[in-house]
């Protein structure tokens, strides 16, 4: 047998009641050394209910490397087995109940856009998210939500995505870790914009461009409004004065 005992492997089964209640005199007892700790609560029958949360969660699903192993995850999160989650600027941080006593902990690292993909995204986001509720909610083109989940898009794929946790099982997805990640799902239905801080982008480049566009638009429609009234002022002058102001001479 190698360095780790058998049970490491093969742990005994615990039912999901006892696996809940695990869970919650975990958080309790982290709290007192740590009040700031945040555990990951699923309160729906939906892991994500957001755009943005079940896109994460879609694409985790779409690549072979995470295919056969990201589901393990899914009862841990449901189960309240992820006791921290903490979202940084192209890193995730995290604390998971295991079968031990003590609680794993797991590191997930993204790397940041590309500054030319980043710069693609922009582009094509021109006149197309008029605002940044409306960017946050997920209203917006089908096309382009097409486009932010395709290879190159905003989200991250397998190469981009750094997985560590404590726990001694010899595959770097373990479930603690595929818990994690759909961890992230449900934090970002809580708030969308630690999306942009976790892939290190300025949610800002998407939509300026298309509110500078929507104030260029506003502009010009009062300039011709105002030349047209100008224009229809001038000619009643002419009309009840008889005269040209238009040729008027110096």
């Amino acid at each position: 047998m190698s360095r780790y005992d058998q049970d490491d492997f093969y742990p005994p089964y615990i039912s999901v009641a006892e696996r809940r209640a695990r869970a919650a005199q975990a958080v309790k007892a982290l709290r007192k050394k740590n009040p700031a700790i945040n555990p990951v609560v699923v309160s729906g029958r939906k892991l994500a209910e957001t755009w943005w949360g079940e896109a994460w969660n879609r694409n985790l699903g779409r690549y072979a490397d995470f295919a056969n192993r990201i589901g393990r995850g899914r009862s841990y999160v449901r189960h309240g087995a992820v006791l921290d989650l903490s979202i940084q600027a192209g890193s995730v941080n995290a604390l998971v109940q295991g079968s031990r006593a003590k609680p794993y902990q797991v590191v997930v690292d993204i790397d940041p856009m590309d500054d030319q993909s980043w710069e693609s995204l922009t582009q094509a986001c021109q006149g197309l998210i008029p605002s940044l509720p409306d960017l946050i909610d997920g209203r917006f083109p089908k096309a382009l939500a097409t486009l932010f989940q395709e290879q190159g898009g905003l989200f991250p794929t397998p190469a981009e995505i750094h997985l560590e946790c404590s726990c001694p099982d010899w595959a770097s997805l373990c479930k603690h870790v595929s818990a994690v990640l759909y961890g992230v799902g449900t934090r970002l239905d809580e708030n969308p914009l630690l999306f942009f801080q976790l892939r290190q982008v300025a949610v800002d480049d998407l939509i300026s461009q298309a509110v500078q566009e929507k104030t260029e638009t506003l502009l010009q429609k009062a300039r011709q409004k105002s030349e047209r009234v100008l224009d229809t002022n001038t000619e009643n002058l002419n009309t009840l004065f008889g005269i040209d102001l238009k040729d008027e001479p110096d």
